[in-house]
């Protein structure tokens, strides 16, 4: 069962869902800056501009923040929406659990640039992170939610690829592994997911992919070989459309033999973590990315 606070979050999705008349990207940028505005960061959070590898960027910091543990966060959106600015708030909350700097990317977006230009800047980034500002990879995260968490799952496979130095852990929410939308759940969900519905995946998964086959694994994850990937977090709600694509990937994982530790939360919504100015679910669910990401910054 579900909190009030929650309930009270989804009647609002649902709300937007009902009055939005036809899906556009306009449409939904405007949604994802919205849901940024509803909070106000605490006056000792701070932001901080900069250009990571040659991409736009933000440190965000709490007073408890060790200049040496960093996570670069992927945020979501569908790869045709989201900002800095739209995840200020769930950024500063697990920079604060998690005692680490965050640094925020505002990668580039469809349609205006299809794969693989987001996967381009967080490459770039990450080694932008190791081999400009020094940070050993023994003390980097990379973590992402929804399309930012197939992301972030795609970056970890293109960086093993290349040889390059993989970050200590990975933290994934509601991922975006299967942009071909075989999961099931894409249909037994389709109903009771608030926040995304078909109709937004068939868009963003159209205008990102472009002419790239949709099985492409560094543009759905869940078809790479993830042999050698670091420690894995996937936290994924029993309500949404792309529950299948945390499972499934989770399996095939830890088949691989990789460390996953996968949380499936009853009756949650898409990246219900990103509410937390709103429900006790949502902390919950960010004090439990705390814990995890402890393990590794110690």
């Amino acid at each position: 069962m579900v909190s009030k606070e929650m309930e009270n979050v989804i009647s609002m999705l649902k709300g937007f869902q009902e009055s939005a008349g036809e899906i556009t990207i306009v449409k939904v940028r405007e949604g994802m800056d919205q849901l940024g505005k509803m909070g106000k960061l605490p006056k000792d959070v701070k932001c901080k501009p900069v250009i990571a590898g040659n991409v736009p960027a933000e440190w965000i910091t709490t007073p408890n923040s060790e200049s040496q543990k960093v996570i670069l966060y992927l945020h979501g959106g569908g790869y045709v929406a989201g900002s800095i600015a739209s995840y200020r708030d769930i950024v500063a909350r697990i920079s604060r659990v998690s005692k680490a700097r965050i640094l925020i990317l505002e990668y580039r977006l469809a349609p205006e640039f299809p794969f693989p230009n987001a996967l381009e800047d967080s490459v770039a980034a990450y080694k932008w992170l190791v081999s400009t500002e020094n940070i050993d990879p023994n003390n980097i995260i990379i973590a992402g939610d929804s399309a930012g968490g197939g992301l972030t799952l795609a970056t970890v496979i293109k960086l093993r690829n290349e040889g390059f130095s993989l970050p200590i852990a990975i933290v994934c929410l509601s991922p975006w592994t299967d942009l071909a939308g075989t999961g099931e759940s894409l249909k037994t969900n389709g109903e009771i997911d608030p926040f995304i519905s078909l109709e937004i995946f068939e868009i963003s998964a159209r205008n990102y992919l472009g002419t790239t086959d949709p099985f492409n694994p560094l543009a759905s994850p869940l078809y790479a070989d993830l042999q050698g990937l670091p420690p894995l977090l996937i936290q994924v709600g029993t309500s949404e459309v792309l529950l299948d694509d945390s499972v499934r990937f989770a399996k095939r994982a830890k088949d691989s033999g990789v460390d996953v530790r996968l949380k499936i939360w009853k009756d949650m919504i898409h990246i219900f973590a990103i509410f937390a100015i709103f429900t006790p679910e949502s902390r919950q669910g960010i004090e439990q990315i705390g814990e995890f990401i402890q393990q590794f910054f110690c």
